[in-house]
């Protein structure tokens, strides 16, 4: 796989209070990431970015809300988002601090 397709597939990381209710109970990471992105681009974009080991990947389609926009019906784009599990003993710190 291409390293300059790999450094653009995860645009960010999600966090919600969903994202770290996953992220407690089962060691698992959510990142919104590009909509043509596959499940193994995914998984070796992770390992380079963040230097850790993957378990698996499940991916997610999410549907653009419809929003009137100046009493005119529209929708928002369309995107996905992963839930990257991760190999025990292996963690993502977003904060910076170490």
């Amino acid at each position: 796989m291409n390293q300059e397709r790999l450094m653009k597939v995860i645009l960010s990381p999600l966090v919600s209070e969903k994202s770290t209710t996953v992220a407690d109970k089962h060691n698992q990471v959510v990142f919104k990431v590009l909509p043509d992105a596959n499940k193994n681009e995914i998984k070796s974009a992770v390992e380079l970015l963040f230097k850790v080991e993957v378990a698996s990947v499940r991916v997610c389609n999410m549907k653009g809300k419809k929003k009137v926009f100046k009493q005119k019906l529209g929708q928002r784009k369309n995107w996905k988002k992963a839930y990257v599990a991760l190999k025990e003993g292996h963690d993502i710190n977003f904060v910076g601090a170490e």
